[in-house]
């Protein structure tokens, strides 16, 4: 694939890899690369989460390091190898030193925090500052790496985590053609689903939700304008939370639309995922949106109760179930399973102006795409590209490599609007919050007195077709995403082995009563299942 390390050669990196003892001073010895290179092939970490991974480095069973080689082994088995899921897109290759010098802390006393030594994959959109590239997908980024770390990527440093590398994404987050592939960029090739390979894994986080379904890194973080996250976490068969805009700094990130662009965990659990947005979530100078993160912020694992659902008021809506029979059958099981955990089911409740927040918001995203990502392009030295401008004309001259597949439409409908100032982006603006919060999710709550609203997060995953493009068939990320309010999707079950996911939407700031939803509904119903690599669909 494109790996930048590579694993003909880790034996011998690895002379001084410590598998027992968690000092740097003990005796090294090798871990012996997996000789069953089949995608079912067992694998000693398989499922494993934060809090197993953090009592076997404390037991001295394991080193950061050992961890970190044997995520490598499952990206080169089943990324690079096998069923090729073209998840990760480059591997740090300083992944290994880092973990060497986080196992030399710990054994002196030093424990940062639950994520210390803990291997975190990276989509590509998000700046580090090392030898990685942050490409967004787009060969046109290739070149210089970012000069800085993203605001996330300092916090994740300082508590530890292991940068273990980046993940492929649907090429500039989804934002350059309305008839495009998502899981597929021009530097990344395909991402597969791991449940049935001629799925789409959907997007624009489709390596990191991937990589975590297919075990290939203990956690992984993801971006998310509309559906970004929760759609390929809910088809990859993990939890993804999409937290209210303003949290977790953007600052390093290549944008869409300021109005919506956040980043956000992806995980195998909840109790996985409130633990990574606790250390993603703050304030930042860099993002003037975050500067009140701090204040709104909390301890997430605190609020991870079986019994958070008894006599929360849940809103069905009923409207957003009709994507597929099977999947409206779950949702009814679902909803049983909420009944179990004590929950008081308002139902149904419609949500207004559905249609009048997907107009507004397709003008906003095309001002704000373009005004920020020249902003984005500025702070990017050495880039064969400047400006939106510039890369359209780069994506022209490169046609073979970047438009084979689809074309460029919305980036070309972009740079055709005028800057920020403009009467129409102010006034689509205005309709999209008025619609979307006041007039939306705002008045729905408030008139039915309700905490949260539990909808299927979308469809399963449809046949990958390069010819025509996504078959996307609904999904119900554009409720949370338009009114830059927080969402969870957590597993509820599968679909002819495809994952299907749940999600709890709420007001802005409720992640901590979200979590605790979503902990109590992931306790009772346990979905989550790993992936089996199936080629197609059994008949």
């Amino acid at each position: 694939m494109r790996h930048t390390i590579s694993y003909a050669s880790l034996p011998a990196l690895l002379a001084s890899l410590l598998l027992l003892g968690g000092c740097a001073t003990a005796p090294p010895k090798p871990v012996e690369p997996p000789k069953d290179t089949s995608p079912n092939a067992p694998f000693e970490l398989e499922e494993a989460s934060v809090a197993e991974l953090q009592r076997r480095m404390t037991a001295k069973e394991f080193t950061a390091q050992a961890i970190t080689q044997l995520y490598l082994e499952r990206i080169a088995r089943l990324d690079d190898a096998g069923p090729q899921l073209n998840a990760v897109i480059e591997i740090n290759p300083e992944a290994l030193k880092i973990a060497e010098a986080l196992d030399t802390e710990r054994a002196a006393g030093k424990v940062r925090g639950p994520l210390h030594g803990v291997p975190v994959l990276l989509k590509d959109n998000i700046d580090t500052a090392d030898s990685m590239q942050t490409s967004a997908g787009s060969l046109a980024l290739v070149g210089h790496p970012a000069p800085a770390d993203a605001g996330l990527v300092a916090r994740l440093r300082d508590a530890g985590a292991v940068i273990l590398g980046k993940t492929n994404l649907s090429e500039w987050a989804n934002y350059r053609a309305s008839r495009s592939t998502s899981g597929w960029s021009a530097r990344g090739g395909q991402t597969r689903s791991p449940y049935v390979l001629d799925r789409n894994p959907c997007g624009s986080s489709s390596g990191s939700a991937v990589a975590i379904a297919a075990n290939l890194a203990a956690l992984a973080v993801a971006t998310e304008t509309d559906g970004s996250i929760v759609c390929p976490a809910a088809v990859n068969g993990v939890v993804g939370i999409k937290p209210t805009v303003g949290l977790v700094s953007r600052s390093g990130i290549v944008p869409i639309a300021p109005s919506q662009d956040t980043a956000g965990p992806v995980a195998r659990s909840v109790t996985d995922a409130a633990l990574l947005l606790g250390v993603l979530a703050g304030a930042d100078s860099r993002d003037k949106a975050s500067w009140d993160a701090d204040k709104k912020k909390t301890d997430y694992l605190r609020a991870l109760d079986p019994a958070a659902l008894r006599g929360v008021r849940v809103g069905v809506l009923r409207s957003y179930s009709s994507f597929n029979p099977e999947v409206e059958a779950a949702y009814e099981r679902s909803i049983g399973k909420l009944l179990e955990a004590g929950a008081a089911l308002v139902d149904p409740v419609k949500l207004a102006n559905t249609d009048k927040v997907a107009a507004a918001e397709q003008v906003v995203l095309a001002y704000e795409f373009k005004t920020s990502l020249n902003a984005y392009l500025a702070t990017r030295n050495g880039m064969p590209v400047a400006s939106l401008a510039e890369l359209i004309q780069w994506n022209s001259t490169h046609a073979a490599q970047e438009l084979a597949l689809f074309g460029q439409d919305l980036l070309q409908a972009a740079q055709k609007l005028g800057g920020l100032n403009d009467k129409a982006y102010k006034q689509a603006l205005a309709n999209l919050r008025r619609y979307a919060r006041k007039d939306g999710l705002d008045a729905l709550m408030k008139k039915h007195k309700i905490d949260v609203l539990v909808v299927p997060t979308n469809n399963p995953a449809w046949v990958t077709d390069p010819v025509n493009g996504d078959h996307y068939t609904g999904g119900s990320s554009s409720i949370a995403a338009t009114a830059g309010y927080p969402s969870i999707t957590v597993p509820m079950g599968q679909v002819r082995e495809l994952p299907v996911g749940l999600s709890f939407i709420g007001p802005a700031w409720s992640e901590a009563k979200l979590l605790g939803y979503a902990y109590a509904f992931e306790q009772v119903v346990k979905a989550r299942k790993p992936p089996k690599f199936l080629p197609t669909i059994p008949e």
